[in-house]
């Protein structure tokens, strides 16, 4: 295996990875970087195979930075009677939330019951009852049920009318686009070669029309560059037919896309206590989560046919959403008016004829293709490590077939942390923390900061924190009107991250344009201006930069 040229999943190093996949054969190319790319591009990297992934845009911008966050065990799928599926994704999320405490974190949720609902209370005991037991929940975080003021007592908000009581049981909150860049960086640690701003323009086949690679242009410069990989994996999520169509292999199943959208409110305004699952009047169900002092709401669930790469919330998702949210907590009557924030994410779903869209099933398939191209579609974010096993034990399999690798190891991931993730596992976390704290403290940062940091970033704090040992990192901070938390992660985004453009870090390193757009409005222009600095900017790609920036905040708040 060649020796890699970096590290780090740095921006200022994305030629030099570039041509070492270039240079070098891989096993393995992978096109897509979301959580499903970067989770086979882990598993295969730690069985030992030489390993290349592309993205076209950056990592987690499709719908790993637009789901609902939650590392869920799919209870909605027991309803639907989709046992295989609430038993997989059930036991999956405690296996992400132990190998990464700092994105994961467990979460209580209460199911109120009406008069009337699509939940009974006898049926939601017997059902959350199964669930624990097919999810395998351990025994702290079993459902407990709740009689109709107890109910009312932990959410205040509910609607008191017709109220019976509540089922009580643990899901698990994540940050989607977090958890994609820490598997990324777990892959790098295992000589994984990554880059995103690299599009596939086209494939390359022999004379027998095998799949052989793919030619790749870098989306920032527009150089090319040639990829010979002896397997290809399509891990595009809602792209994946456009590559099997680039393949010539898009036939039998296919995707149908659909969209979901989630609002985000100030706590002022939505001042929920507890998360809540709900039924809407359409028999659909939404959640309602409090997170660092907001509360978001959602999600939809309607067929899509617009623009892959930029879906929108529009009017009607918004008012279908507001109707939602005052029929279940009736006294915030919310308006337009007091939406601070949202997104649209897209599921790419298989189709399934004459089903509707809440209906079609989330299992994930494999699809081979004459050429050799295997295509993985559907699944969920909880069962991201399940289906990149699935997946590298398909190609190991047919490496060993062609003689092309063999003695390849079985899948290491379930008890491996992510990066972040070596904190002593998550009954440690909160010591973990608090002595990371003081660490902070020690080197100058603020003890919220230092906190919230230890957070965030897990057992990589201390790269953040090597910060103040840096006097030219302190005057570029100074020099571009950044307090030191902010400088520090986003020089840490830049060098370990692999943020390339402002809305990188603004969206999906740091989470702010959903959840505290107003660090956007506030220190947009100090970013902007601290990395192109940082990246030696022209005046014209600074500016490009910028709009895409103003262009975001605008899809966030507008309708």
């Amino acid at each position: 295996m060649a020796i890699n040229k970096t590290t780090s999943l740095s921006a200022s190093k994305r030629h030099e990875i570039l041509e070492d996949m270039r240079d070098h054969q891989v096993d393995l190319l992978v096109i897509g970087g979301g959580i499903t790319g970067a989770g086979i591009a882990l598993d295969a990297a730690s069985r030992g195979l030489r390993v290349a992934l592309v993205e076209m845009q950056d990592f987690a911008a499709g719908t790993s930075s637009r789901s609902t966050k939650l590392v869920h065990g799919g209870l909605r799928y027991l309803k639907q009677f989709e046992i295989g599926v609430v038993a997989e994704v059930g036991k999956e999320r405690a296996i992400v939330y132990e190998n990464g405490p700092h994105v994961t974190t467990p979460e209580w949720m209460l199911l109120p019951l009406y008069a009337g609902g699509t939940f009974g209370k006898f049926s939601t005991s017997i059902g959350l009852r199964v669930y624990d037991f097919l999810a395998g929940v351990k025994k702290s975080e079993r459902r407990s049920m709740l009689s109709a003021g107890e109910t009312h007592k932990r959410e205040p908000l509910l609607k008191k009318e017709g109220l019976k009581g509540g089922g009580y049981y643990v899901e698990y909150r994540t940050d989607d686009a977090r958890l994609t860049i820490e598997v990324m960086k777990k892959a790098r640690e295992f000589g994984a070669l990554a880059v995103n701003y690299a599009r596939v323009d086209s494939l390359k086949y022999d004379k027998n029309g095998h799949l052989t690679g793919a030619m790749v242009r870098d989306v920032i410069d527009g150089k090319k560059y040639a990829i010979t990989a002896t397997k290809v994996v399509n891990a595009t999520g809602p792209w994946v037919d456009e590559l099997r169509d680039l393949d010539g292999s898009k036939s039998g199943k296919t995707l149908r896309l659909t969209k979901g959208v989630h609002l985000v409110f100030d706590q002022s305004r939505f001042p929920l206590r507890q998360a809540v699952y709900f039924d809407t009047p359409d028999g659909r169900m939404v959640f309602a989560i409090p997170r660092a002092g907001k509360a978001y709401f959602g999600t939809t669930d309607t067929n899509y046919q617009g623009e892959i790469d930029r879906p929108r919330v529009t009017k009607e998702d918004r008012a279908y959403l507001l109707k939602a949210a005052n029929f279940m907590f009736p006294k915030l009557k919310l308006a337009d008016s007091d939406i601070e924030s949202s997104w649209a994410g897209l599921r790419p779903l298989i189709h399934q004829e004459g089903k509707d869209p809440s209906e079609i099933s989330r299992r994930d398939e494999i699809f081979h293709a004459p050429s050799g191209l295997i295509s993985i579609a559907g699944g969920k974010l909880t069962g991201y490590r399940k289906m990149a096993e699935s997946i590298v034990d398909d190609v190991v399999k047919r490496l060993a077939e062609e003689g092309a690798k063999s003695g390849v190891g079985a899948c290491c991931t379930k008890d491996m942390p992510i990066s972040g993730g070596d904190v002593g596992g998550s009954d440690n976390y909160s010591r973990f923390v608090a002595g990371k704290k003081q660490a902070g403290i020690m080197k100058g940062f603020p003890a919220a900061d230092a906190e919230a940091m230890a957070k965030f970033y897990g057992s990589n704090v201390d790269s953040l924190f090597a910060l103040m040992d840096d006097e030219r990192e302190l005057q570029w901070a100074e020099r571009n009107g950044l307090p030191l938390s902010i400088a520090a992660e986003l020089r840490y985004a830049m060098d370990e991250e692999m943020a390339v453009k402002p809305q990188d870090f603004l969206v999906r390193r740091s989470g702010w344009m959903f959840f505290d757009i107003d660090s956007v409005r506030k220190w947009g222009d100090n970013v902007i201006a601290a990395m192109a600095e940082r990246a030696g900017w022209s005046e014209e790609q600074r500016g490009e930069y910028s709009a895409e920036v103003t262009r975001l905040i605008a899809d966030a708040v507008e309708a």
